[in-house]
């Protein structure tokens, strides 16, 4: 509401052409992100639309982006296996709540007291784990379903290395190297579905023997779902309480770390309790039509100020243009080639994983490398709550020992 009364026909062609730009790169980010966690690729477009509409209307940052995110999959595939969808619909309604129930404590400045080490550790682990899930289908082996644990994984991998689909290891490649390519010589361009787009239409046009979302998924749906509550029992809320605190706490982290790197890059200044509200109902919206969790995402968000993107109009014209897509053009999505939507998610891994900061790793001090490494082991061999649990309560401990000293926080850029 503050934005509106001096806004003007300029501002809006800015924030409608931002929008349109960060939406098609969100548009196969949301289906990537779907099938890796192990739910249906309708439902990451269902939670850029309701989750990423309720974001940018009830946010406190201005320019902030919100949809599935890449740190998501990890938990929300753990909690589909152990849960079942039905679940992780709860779980998400669950984690709303609680961050609702934050930002009216006005927890959001608590993010500072989380440690950096922890953050950074558990963001390269979970960008491992990234990376490892879309193996598979990058070099298009034929095996069945994959273990959850991380060394399991890698054995059934390599015992199906015999079945590599070479045109499909060509695809997911040639896919890297066009986003690769696009970023550097075409950067206002959005690389991601270009790349995606054309590898996928090579393997239409050549019938090349690569799986697509259609020959897995079937088709996809051409409407948005009709809310529902999701179905509660007491046994139930207890059984997925600890899964619900975890996307919470994700949700709540994610977004305000997005929100300080937009602050830098347009010379603003978010508020962190109304984005934490803002999570909390995205989240129940996202729930009630039967998405999956949504937060702030970082590298949307860049796009988005990069593109000119200066208000939550950008934000909302983002939505609704994958909504449009959704309803217009959802026959087209289902052509997009699996090894292509995998090499997109194992670039976004390692953009995760931030190369450019490891040998600053080196140069911190010795219990914050520890802390980070030990995050980062727990949450590739062990489980993310573990890891998350175990990492802040050591961070928090290692913080009390050297009061005094100013902390060190440098939030992503990616």
């Amino acid at each position: 509401m503050t934005t509106l009364p001096s806004y003007t026909k300029q501002a809006l062609l800015a924030d409608a052409l931002a929008g349109v730009s960060v939406a098609m790169v969100a548009l196969p980010l949301s289906l990537a992100i779907a099938i890796a966690s192990g739910a249906d690729p309708a439902k990451g477009l269902v939670t850029a639309i309701v989750g990423g509409l309720l974001i940018s209307l009830l946010g406190g940052s201005r320019v902030q982006i919100g949809g599935p995110t890449g740190a998501f999959i990890v938990v929300v595939f753990g909690t589909i296996m152990a849960h079942g969808y039905d679940g992780l619909v709860l779980a998400t309604f669950m984690a709303g709540i609680i961050l609702l129930i934050a930002g009216f404590l006005r927890a959001g400045n608590l993010v500072a007291y989380v440690p950096e080490a922890v953050i950074h550790g558990f963001t390269i682990g979970i960008a491992v784990i990234i990376a490892t899930s879309q193996l598979k289908d990058l070099f298009g082996l034929q095996a069945e379903a994959l273990p959850a644990e991380f060394f399991e994984k890698l054995a059934a991998l390599w015992a199906a290395r015999a079945s590599l689909n070479l045109p499909a290891l060509g695809i997911g490649v040639a896919t890297m190297l066009g986003i690769l390519i696009l970023r550097r010589v075409f950067p206002k361009l959005p690389g991601l579905i270009v790349a995606v787009g054309a590898s996928s239409a090579v393997v239409s046009l050549f019938g090349l023997p690569v799986e697509t979302i259609h020959s897995r998924f079937g088709d996809l749906p051409s409407t948005l779902p009709v809310p529902m509550l999701p179905q509660i029992t007491w046994e139930r809320v207890t059984e997925l309480l600890p899964s619900a605190f975890v996307i919470a706490f994700l949700a709540g982290v994610e977004s305000l770390l997005s929100a300080m790197v937009a602050d830098r890059m347009i010379g603003g200044q978010h508020r962190p309790n109304a984005e934490v509200l803002a999570q909390g109902a995205a989240n129940i919206g996202s729930a009630l039509f039967g998405g999956m969790p949504a937060t702030g995402a970082i590298a949307r968000t860049a796009t988005n100020v990069r593109a000119g993107g200066r208000t939550p109009v950008a934000g909302v014209v983002h939505a609704l243009v994958i909504l449009v897509v959704m309803l217009v053009a959802a026959p087209l999505a289902g052509y997009l080639a699996m090894p292509a939507l995998a090499g997109l998610l194992v670039l976004t891994a390692w953009n995760m994983s931030e190369p450019d900061k490891w040998a600053g790793y080196l140069r911190m001090r010795r219990s914050d490398l520890a802390l980070l490494l030990l995050t980062m082991v727990l949450t590739v061999v062990a489980d993310l709550t573990i890891a998350i649990g175990v990492g802040v309560a050591i961070g928090l401990a290692l913080r009390l020992r050297r009061r005094g000293v100013p902390a060190d926080w440098t939030p992503r850029d990616k």
